[in-house]
Protein backbone atom coordinates (compact mmCIF):
# COMPACT_ATOMS: atom_id res chain seq x y z
CA UNK A 1 0.00 0.00 0.00
CA UNK A 2 1.04 3.73 -0.67
CA UNK A 3 1.42 6.58 2.06
CA UNK A 4 -1.51 8.45 3.64
CA UNK A 5 -0.14 11.84 3.90
CA UNK A 6 -1.50 14.54 5.80
CA UNK A 7 -0.82 18.27 4.66
CA UNK A 8 -0.43 20.43 8.17
CA UNK A 9 -1.52 24.00 6.90
CA UNK A 10 -3.01 25.35 3.91
CA UNK A 11 -1.54 28.15 2.74
CA UNK A 12 0.14 29.73 -0.50
CA UNK A 13 3.56 27.32 0.28
CA UNK A 14 1.59 24.62 0.73
CA UNK A 15 -0.38 25.03 -2.00
CA UNK A 16 3.04 24.46 -4.28
CA UNK A 17 3.66 20.40 -2.60
CA UNK A 18 0.16 19.45 -2.84
CA UNK A 19 -0.28 18.70 -6.42
CA UNK A 20 3.67 16.45 -6.04
CA UNK A 21 2.42 14.80 -3.05
CA UNK A 22 -0.99 14.33 -4.90
CA UNK A 23 0.85 13.27 -8.26
CA UNK A 24 3.34 10.56 -6.58
CA UNK A 25 2.78 7.41 -7.20
CA UNK A 26 3.49 6.02 -4.10
CA UNK A 27 1.37 8.10 -2.45
CA UNK A 28 -2.38 6.65 -1.80
CA UNK A 29 -3.60 9.53 0.15
CA UNK A 30 -3.28 13.26 0.40
CA UNK A 31 -5.65 14.63 3.67
CA UNK A 32 -5.42 18.83 4.35
CA UNK A 33 -5.29 20.07 7.46
CA UNK A 34 -5.61 23.83 8.69
CA UNK A 35 -7.44 25.32 11.88
CA UNK A 36 -8.96 28.24 9.61
CA UNK A 37 -12.46 25.91 8.72
CA UNK A 38 -13.01 28.54 5.68
CA UNK A 39 -9.40 28.35 4.28
CA UNK A 40 -9.45 24.34 4.44
CA UNK A 41 -12.96 24.09 2.61
CA UNK A 42 -11.74 26.18 -0.27
CA UNK A 43 -8.38 24.65 -0.38
CA UNK A 44 -10.15 20.53 -0.28
CA UNK A 45 -12.25 21.89 -3.24
CA UNK A 46 -9.75 23.51 -5.19
CA UNK A 47 -7.51 20.54 -5.19
CA UNK A 48 -10.32 17.99 -5.19
CA UNK A 49 -9.29 16.32 -1.74
CA UNK A 50 -12.31 15.51 0.44
CA UNK A 51 -10.70 13.96 3.41
CA UNK A 52 -9.84 17.27 6.22
CA UNK A 53 -8.49 17.22 9.64
CA UNK A 54 -9.19 20.29 11.69
CA UNK A 55 -6.14 20.30 13.80
CA UNK A 56 -2.71 18.98 14.21
CA UNK A 57 -4.20 16.99 16.81
CA UNK A 58 -6.68 15.58 15.04
CA UNK A 59 -3.61 14.19 12.40
CA UNK A 60 -1.46 12.62 15.20
CA UNK A 61 -5.20 10.35 16.47
CA UNK A 62 -5.28 9.61 12.60
CA UNK A 63 -4.17 6.79 10.59
CA UNK A 64 -2.13 8.80 8.43
CA UNK A 65 1.76 7.81 7.99
CA UNK A 66 3.07 10.96 7.83
CA UNK A 67 2.36 14.38 8.29
CA UNK A 68 3.86 17.28 6.27
CA UNK A 69 4.15 20.51 8.19
CA UNK A 70 3.98 23.95 6.58
CA UNK A 71 3.13 26.25 9.37
CA UNK A 72 4.64 29.08 10.97
CA UNK A 73 8.30 28.84 11.08
CA UNK A 74 8.52 29.08 15.04
CA UNK A 75 6.49 26.52 15.16
CA UNK A 76 7.97 24.11 13.61
CA UNK A 77 9.93 21.69 16.37
CA UNK A 78 7.54 21.32 18.31
CA UNK A 79 5.01 20.47 16.11
CA UNK A 80 7.08 17.96 14.39
CA UNK A 81 8.21 16.57 18.01
CA UNK A 82 4.26 15.96 18.71
CA UNK A 83 3.82 13.91 15.36
CA UNK A 84 6.57 11.86 15.62
CA UNK A 85 5.69 10.97 19.25
CA UNK A 86 2.04 9.57 17.45
CA UNK A 87 3.98 7.68 15.27
CA UNK A 88 4.33 9.74 12.13
CA UNK A 89 6.70 10.41 10.04
CA UNK A 90 7.52 14.01 9.46
CA UNK A 91 8.11 16.57 6.55
CA UNK A 92 8.85 20.03 7.80
CA UNK A 93 8.66 23.48 6.01
CA UNK A 94 12.44 25.53 7.43
CA UNK A 95 13.44 26.27 9.98
CA UNK A 96 14.08 23.39 11.60
CA UNK A 97 13.67 25.13 15.00
CA UNK A 98 14.14 28.13 16.58
CA UNK A 99 16.13 27.38 20.24
CA UNK A 100 18.75 25.16 20.47
CA UNK A 101 16.99 22.72 23.01
CA UNK A 102 13.89 21.65 20.85
CA UNK A 103 16.14 21.14 18.15
CA UNK A 104 17.88 18.81 20.42
CA UNK A 105 15.09 17.65 21.73
CA UNK A 106 13.52 17.13 18.12
CA UNK A 107 16.89 14.89 16.95
CA UNK A 108 16.24 12.92 20.46
CA UNK A 109 13.27 12.49 19.53
CA UNK A 110 13.63 10.79 15.94
CA UNK A 111 16.80 8.94 17.41
CA UNK A 112 13.42 7.55 20.58
CA UNK A 113 11.36 6.94 17.69
CA UNK A 114 13.34 5.73 15.11
CA UNK A 115 10.77 7.67 12.26
CA UNK A 116 11.96 9.26 9.81
CA UNK A 117 11.56 13.20 9.82
CA UNK A 118 13.14 15.59 6.82
CA UNK A 119 13.22 19.64 6.43
CA UNK A 120 12.40 20.64 3.08
CA UNK A 121 15.25 22.45 2.71
CA UNK A 122 14.99 24.10 -0.93
CA UNK A 123 18.71 25.26 -1.23
CA UNK A 124 19.98 21.65 -1.28
CA UNK A 125 18.75 21.16 -4.55
CA UNK A 126 19.33 25.03 -6.40
CA UNK A 127 21.50 24.06 -9.26
CA UNK A 128 24.69 25.91 -8.12
CA UNK A 129 24.88 23.25 -4.89
CA UNK A 130 24.09 20.66 -7.28
CA UNK A 131 26.82 21.41 -9.14
CA UNK A 132 29.35 22.11 -6.65
CA UNK A 133 28.59 18.47 -4.65
CA UNK A 134 29.72 16.83 -7.40
CA UNK A 135 32.34 18.54 -8.10
CA UNK A 136 33.42 18.08 -4.37
CA UNK A 137 32.80 14.56 -4.82
CA UNK A 138 35.10 14.22 -7.56
CA UNK A 139 37.57 16.30 -5.32
CA UNK A 140 38.25 19.02 -7.87
CA UNK A 141 38.52 21.63 -5.34
CA UNK A 142 41.15 20.41 -3.66
CA UNK A 143 40.85 21.02 0.57
CA UNK A 144 38.18 23.35 1.05
CA UNK A 145 39.61 26.65 2.42
CA UNK A 146 36.51 28.99 2.80
CA UNK A 147 32.90 29.50 1.39
CA UNK A 148 30.14 32.19 1.38
CA UNK A 149 26.47 32.23 1.20
CA UNK A 150 23.82 34.36 1.91
CA UNK A 151 19.60 35.20 1.85
CA UNK A 152 18.87 38.56 0.82
CA UNK A 153 15.17 39.27 1.26
CA UNK A 154 14.29 43.03 1.73
CA UNK A 155 10.98 43.31 3.70
CA UNK A 156 9.50 45.23 0.38
CA UNK A 157 9.67 41.89 -1.54
CA UNK A 158 6.74 40.48 -0.27
CA UNK A 159 7.98 39.84 3.69
CA UNK A 160 5.11 42.48 5.19
CA UNK A 161 2.52 40.53 3.54
CA UNK A 162 3.66 37.05 4.47
CA UNK A 163 4.40 38.14 7.62
CA UNK A 164 0.52 39.69 8.26
CA UNK A 165 -0.50 36.39 7.16
CA UNK A 166 1.54 34.17 9.13
CA UNK A 167 1.12 36.00 12.06
CA UNK A 168 -2.53 37.48 11.93
CA UNK A 169 -3.61 40.64 14.25
CA UNK A 170 -0.19 40.70 16.36
CA UNK A 171 2.34 40.08 13.37
CA UNK A 172 4.82 42.67 14.18
CA UNK A 173 5.45 40.37 17.68
CA UNK A 174 7.22 37.87 15.00
CA UNK A 175 7.74 39.56 11.93
CA UNK A 176 10.86 41.23 13.75
CA UNK A 177 13.01 37.67 14.43
CA UNK A 178 16.36 37.90 14.22
CA UNK A 179 17.74 37.25 10.50
CA UNK A 180 20.04 34.60 11.85
CA UNK A 181 17.00 31.66 13.74
CA UNK A 182 15.91 32.12 9.63
CA UNK A 183 19.92 30.28 8.72
CA UNK A 184 19.06 27.49 6.67
CA UNK A 185 19.12 28.43 3.30
CA UNK A 186 22.16 29.96 3.57
CA UNK A 187 23.79 27.65 5.92
CA UNK A 188 22.35 24.48 3.81
CA UNK A 189 24.65 25.37 1.10
CA UNK A 190 27.68 25.15 2.59
CA UNK A 191 27.13 22.35 4.86
CA UNK A 192 25.51 20.22 2.18
CA UNK A 193 28.54 20.64 -0.26
CA UNK A 194 31.54 20.51 1.80
CA UNK A 195 30.14 18.01 4.57
CA UNK A 196 31.91 19.92 7.13
CA UNK A 197 29.43 21.54 10.37
CA UNK A 198 29.93 24.52 12.09
CA UNK A 199 32.06 24.82 15.11
CA UNK A 200 32.24 28.11 16.64
CA UNK A 201 31.10 31.13 15.61
CA UNK A 202 31.52 35.40 15.95
CA UNK A 203 28.39 36.97 14.68
CA UNK A 204 27.46 41.18 14.25
CA UNK A 205 24.24 42.67 13.59
CA UNK A 206 23.17 45.71 12.11
CA UNK A 207 21.04 47.56 14.37
CA UNK A 208 18.01 48.20 12.36
CA UNK A 209 16.97 52.15 10.86
CA UNK A 210 13.97 51.86 9.47
CA UNK A 211 10.89 53.31 10.88
CA UNK A 212 8.15 50.42 10.37
CA UNK A 213 8.72 49.60 13.69
CA UNK A 214 9.41 46.13 13.20
CA UNK A 215 13.33 45.63 15.04
CA UNK A 216 12.44 47.18 17.87
CA UNK A 217 13.35 45.60 21.34
CA UNK A 218 9.91 46.38 22.70
CA UNK A 219 7.88 45.13 19.79
CA UNK A 220 8.78 41.59 18.91
CA UNK A 221 8.71 39.12 20.63
CA UNK A 222 12.83 38.01 20.56
CA UNK A 223 13.49 41.99 21.95
CA UNK A 224 15.51 41.63 18.29
CA UNK A 225 17.09 45.15 16.86
CA UNK A 226 18.84 43.63 14.26
CA UNK A 227 17.92 43.31 10.78
CA UNK A 228 20.93 42.13 8.93
CA UNK A 229 23.27 39.70 10.88
CA UNK A 230 26.67 38.57 9.50
CA UNK A 231 28.46 35.56 10.67
CA UNK A 232 31.93 33.93 10.55
CA UNK A 233 31.89 30.62 11.40
CA UNK A 234 35.03 27.84 11.39
CA UNK A 235 34.52 25.07 10.16
CA UNK A 236 34.91 21.55 11.24
CA UNK A 237 37.07 20.79 8.17
CA UNK A 238 39.68 24.05 9.34
CA UNK A 239 37.79 26.08 6.42
CA UNK A 240 35.97 29.09 7.10
CA UNK A 241 32.82 30.31 6.18
CA UNK A 242 30.77 33.49 6.03
CA UNK A 243 27.16 33.64 6.22
CA UNK A 244 24.90 37.17 5.66
CA UNK A 245 21.42 36.83 6.47
CA UNK A 246 19.94 40.49 5.13
CA UNK A 247 16.03 41.72 5.49
CA UNK A 248 17.43 45.14 5.12
CA UNK A 249 19.28 45.23 1.25
CA UNK A 250 19.55 47.44 -1.59
CA UNK A 251 19.54 44.44 -3.72
CA UNK A 252 16.70 42.23 -5.69
CA UNK A 253 17.17 39.74 -3.86
CA UNK A 254 19.33 36.24 -3.53
CA UNK A 255 19.55 32.89 -1.49
CA UNK A 256 23.04 32.03 -3.34
CA UNK A 257 26.15 29.69 -2.60
CA UNK A 258 28.47 32.54 -3.20
CA UNK A 259 31.35 31.00 -3.31
CA UNK A 260 33.76 28.11 -3.01
CA UNK A 261 37.36 28.59 -2.25
CA UNK A 262 39.75 25.38 -2.71
CA UNK A 263 43.40 24.96 -2.84
CA UNK A 264 42.92 23.68 -6.58
CA UNK A 265 39.29 25.46 -7.91
CA UNK A 266 36.72 27.94 -6.74
CA UNK A 267 33.20 28.24 -7.74
CA UNK A 268 31.27 32.14 -7.54
CA UNK A 269 28.59 32.75 -8.08
CA UNK A 270 26.63 36.98 -8.45
CA UNK A 271 24.15 38.32 -9.90
CA UNK A 272 26.58 38.81 -12.87
CA UNK A 273 26.98 35.04 -13.31
CA UNK A 274 27.97 31.92 -12.48
CA UNK A 275 31.97 30.78 -13.01
CA UNK A 276 34.41 27.80 -12.44
CA UNK A 277 37.64 29.21 -12.13
CA UNK A 278 41.30 27.77 -11.66
CA UNK A 279 45.04 29.02 -11.50
CA UNK A 280 45.14 28.84 -14.82
CA UNK A 281 43.14 31.65 -15.86
CA UNK A 282 42.86 30.52 -19.26
CA UNK A 283 40.11 27.71 -17.80
CA UNK A 284 37.53 29.71 -16.34
CA UNK A 285 34.03 28.12 -16.98
CA UNK A 286 31.21 29.87 -17.70
CA UNK A 287 28.03 27.80 -15.90
CA UNK A 288 25.13 29.78 -16.76
CA UNK A 289 23.63 27.72 -19.15
CA UNK A 290 24.10 24.69 -17.24
CA UNK A 291 22.67 25.58 -13.94
CA UNK A 292 19.95 28.20 -15.89
CA UNK A 293 16.59 27.14 -14.88
CA UNK A 294 13.80 26.34 -17.15
CA UNK A 295 12.19 23.28 -19.26
CA UNK A 296 14.20 19.90 -19.42
CA UNK A 297 12.86 16.78 -21.22
CA UNK A 298 13.76 13.31 -20.70
CA UNK A 299 12.17 9.79 -22.59
CA UNK A 300 9.45 12.51 -23.63
CA UNK A 301 8.41 13.70 -19.87
CA UNK A 302 9.09 17.53 -19.76
CA UNK A 303 9.70 18.81 -16.45
CA UNK A 304 9.63 22.69 -15.52
CA UNK A 305 11.53 24.82 -13.36
CA UNK A 306 14.51 22.32 -12.93
CA UNK A 307 18.14 22.84 -14.77
CA UNK A 308 20.52 20.75 -17.19
CA UNK A 309 22.48 19.46 -13.66
CA UNK A 310 19.08 18.23 -12.23
CA UNK A 311 18.99 14.45 -11.99
CA UNK A 312 15.23 14.60 -13.49
CA UNK A 313 15.34 10.69 -14.45
CA UNK A 314 15.02 10.16 -11.01
CA UNK A 315 11.57 11.44 -10.96
CA UNK A 316 8.17 10.23 -11.25
CA UNK A 317 7.15 10.59 -14.77
CA UNK A 318 3.88 11.73 -13.05
CA UNK A 319 5.77 15.18 -11.87
CA UNK A 320 5.77 15.99 -15.45
CA UNK A 321 4.48 19.26 -16.42
CA UNK A 322 3.84 19.87 -12.73
CA UNK A 323 4.78 23.25 -11.10
CA UNK A 324 7.68 23.93 -8.98
CA UNK A 325 9.40 26.36 -7.17
CA UNK A 326 12.58 27.48 -5.64
CA UNK A 327 14.88 26.67 -8.25
CA UNK A 328 13.81 23.15 -9.00
CA UNK A 329 13.34 21.81 -6.13
CA UNK A 330 10.03 20.97 -5.30
CA UNK A 331 9.81 17.83 -6.68
CA UNK A 332 13.26 16.26 -5.76
CA UNK A 333 12.11 17.29 -2.02
CA UNK A 334 9.18 15.67 -2.19
CA UNK A 335 10.32 12.33 -3.92
CA UNK A 336 13.11 12.14 -1.20
CA UNK A 337 10.53 12.05 1.46
CA UNK A 338 8.24 9.62 0.03
CA UNK A 339 11.15 7.25 -0.72
CA UNK A 340 12.33 7.75 2.30
CA UNK A 341 9.41 6.92 4.45
CA UNK A 342 8.73 4.26 1.96
CA UNK A 343 12.07 2.29 2.14
CA UNK A 344 13.27 3.63 5.56
CA UNK A 345 16.66 4.91 4.16
CA UNK A 346 17.69 8.47 5.56
CA UNK A 347 16.90 11.24 3.18
CA UNK A 348 19.19 13.57 2.40
CA UNK A 349 17.89 16.62 4.81
CA UNK A 350 17.28 14.29 7.59
CA UNK A 351 17.49 15.70 11.26
CA UNK A 352 21.11 15.25 12.17
CA UNK A 353 22.03 17.56 8.87
CA UNK A 354 18.90 19.86 9.36
CA UNK A 355 20.09 20.64 13.09
CA UNK A 356 23.44 21.22 11.59
CA UNK A 357 21.64 23.78 9.23
CA UNK A 358 20.11 25.60 12.29
CA UNK A 359 21.82 25.45 15.06
CA UNK A 360 24.65 27.83 14.06
CA UNK A 361 22.16 30.43 13.25
CA UNK A 362 20.52 30.53 16.93
CA UNK A 363 24.02 30.35 18.37
CA UNK A 364 25.11 33.68 15.61
CA UNK A 365 22.18 35.44 16.92
CA UNK A 366 23.64 34.97 20.32
CA UNK A 367 27.09 35.92 19.86
CA UNK A 368 25.43 39.28 17.56
CA UNK A 369 23.63 40.15 20.93
CA UNK A 370 26.93 39.77 23.13
CA UNK A 371 28.81 42.34 20.23
CA UNK A 372 30.43 39.48 18.11
CA UNK A 373 31.88 37.03 21.43
CA UNK A 374 33.41 33.89 19.42
CA UNK A 375 30.93 31.24 20.48
CA UNK A 376 30.96 26.99 20.34
CA UNK A 377 27.98 25.86 17.86
CA UNK A 378 26.81 22.60 19.49
CA UNK A 379 26.65 19.83 17.11
CA UNK A 380 24.34 16.66 17.61
CA UNK A 381 26.32 14.48 15.60
CA UNK A 382 25.66 11.75 12.68
CA UNK A 383 23.29 9.28 11.90
CA UNK A 384 23.33 6.02 13.03
CA UNK A 385 24.79 3.85 10.78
Amino acid sequence: MGLKIAMVGTGAFARSFIPLFKAHPWVDEVALCDLDAEKLARASDEFGLPKTYPSLDAVCESDADAAVIITQNWLHAPQAVQALRAGKHVYSAVPTGITVEEIRTLVRTVEETGLIYMLGETSYYRSEDVYCRQRHAAGDFGHVVYAEAEYYHDFSHGLYEVSQRRGGANWKEFAGKPPMLYPTHSTSQVVSVTGAHMTHVSCFGFVDTSDDGLFLADVNRWGNVFSDETALFKMSDGSSCRINEFRRVGHPGSERLAQIAGTEATFEASWAGRRWLTKDRRQTVDLDDLLAVGDVTVDGATFHGVAKVHDVQRLPKEFAALPTGHGGSHQFLVDDFVRACTNGVQPPNHVWRAARYAVPGVVAHDSAVQGGALLEVPDFGDPPR
